[in-house]
């Protein structure tokens, strides 16, 4: 499901995929060949004028890591747009830290099964 996006998005959703950072490379291991629940995920996946870091189409879900950057202001006002119009798609969106991903996976990966067994 790419939900519109141009070409322009598709081409910058693969230079991410070659350049994930070290708590998308981390996530995206365990989240890779079904791990979780059998569930398919994708990484930066394009959806309309966004690129969803991760994306998980049968259960219509998006998983975003925040770095650092997204601790400004200005940047949280552009979260929540971004989740917004995400969402008025009829997705849902899990957001996670750097840091959670990084010293607390174990965690992370228990709150996603928590969202597929109750969405």
């Amino acid at each position: 499901m790419w939900k519109g996006a141009s070409p322009q998005i598709f081409s910058n959703a693969k230079k991410l995929r070659e350049n994930l950072t070290e708590a998308e490379e981390k996530l995206w291991l365990a989240l890779r060949e079904n791990q979780i629940g059998g569930y398919k995920f994708r990484r930066q996946h394009p959806l309309s004028l966004y690129i969803a870091d991760f994306y998980c189409h049968a259960l219509k879900l998006v998983i975003e890591i925040d770095g650092d950057y997204h601790l400004s202001e200005e940047q949280q006002f552009l979260d929540k747009k971004r989740t917004s119009d995400i969402e008025f798609q009829g997705l849902k969106v899990i957001r996670f830290t750097n840091e959670e991903v990084m010293f607390k996976l174990p965690e992370v990966i228990d709150r996603i099964r928590a969202f597929i067994l109750w969405p």
